[in-house]
């Protein structure tokens, strides 16, 4: 088990930056018996309809055949439509299982994506929530709690969540429980954010200081982050502008005009600019914008 934990050590992480409340075993055990039956039942599936539509069958050779192969294909002429249907099966099986494992080993870090841009967003204005609990006289473990059990501040009030597991029911101190969460976070920031706090408690330091700090600090970086984003985005608008509306019209303009003068009755490139780029080129700036976009 210790070789597979080893090799497997990345979907361990991601599990547990996930928070997705399953041990690797019942994971891995859960992911390898999903995929051999979605094989199972595909691969079952494709061999009956490759048996019924008779694929083999639809196979014919043109051109000249070396003599020792095309005896071997008519010694097996009759085994086209057993043989093919096995092939299918088997092929379909290894390809299905191996899509279903490859889906299951992702799936943990894509979670974990999501709640790093959650945690992202959320991390400054839970700060501010800590900063004016802590400056009320409540000790840092319960201004944790208190953040725990708040609704408003997404994925962050998760990782409090999590602190306070590690006292109540591990038995852990304070200490120990921000170095554990801070271990497992997907967050950068927030990684950082616990990793101070670490410091701030260990030292006895007044810890409100600490926690406004910070929250100035991220807020400030997201002001900055805001910023790069509408200037690039507005660089991205004058290039929408030139591009698809301005290039694409003069395109047009050109290409209706060859047409009338050549007598041309179907304009392909004119088609093309129509149907395709402009369709095309539009979606891809959309994606495009919506990947830069920074989760706030």
């Amino acid at each position: 088990m210790s070789g597979r934990r080893e090799k497997y050590y990345e979907l361990i992480e991601n599990l547990k930056s996930a928070r997705m409340g399953i041990t690797f075993e019942a994971y891995l055990a859960t992911a390898i018996f999903t995929s051999v039956l979605v094989g199972i039942i595909g691969s079952f599936l494709i061999a009956l309809l490759v048996f019924l539509l008779d694929v083999p069958g639809l196979i014919t050779f043109r051109g000249n055949i070396p003599t020792d192969i095309a005896a071997t294909i008519n010694e097996f002429q009759g085994h086209y439509l057993l043989l093919g249907t096995i092939i299918a099966g088997i092929v379909s099986f290894v390809v299905l299982y191996g899509i279903t494992f490859l889906i299951y080993l992702v799936y943990p870090s894509i979670v974990a994506g999501g709640r790093r841009r959650d945690i992202e967003t959320t991390l400054p204005y839970a700060i501010n929530y800590l900063a004016a609990m802590s400056t009320a006289g409540i000790t840092p473990a319960e201004v944790f709690r208190q953040l725990g059990n708040s609704t408003i501040y997404g994925e962050s009030s998760v990782e409090a969540r999590y602190i306070i597991l590690e006292v109540d029911v591990f038995g852990r101190d304070l200490i120990e429980a921000l170095k554990n969460v801070s271990m497992s976070t997907p967050s950068p920031r927030m990684r950082d954010f616990l990793q101070g706090c670490i410091g701030s408690v260990a030292a006895g330091s007044n810890i409100s200081d600490y926690f406004r700090t910070k929250a100035e600090q991220y807020t400030g970086e997201n002001r900055q982050t805001q910023k790069q984003f509408l200037d690039t985005l507005a660089l991205i608008a004058e290039s929408y502008v030139t591009a698809l509306v301005a290039g694409t019209l003069f395109m047009i303009l050109i290409q209706s005009i060859m047409a009338i003068l050549s007598g041309e009755s179907t304009p392909l490139f004119l088609y093309i600019i129509i149907y395709l780029i402009i369709p095309f080129g539009s979606v891809m700036f959309v994606v495009l914008i919506d990947s830069m976009t920074p989760e706030w």
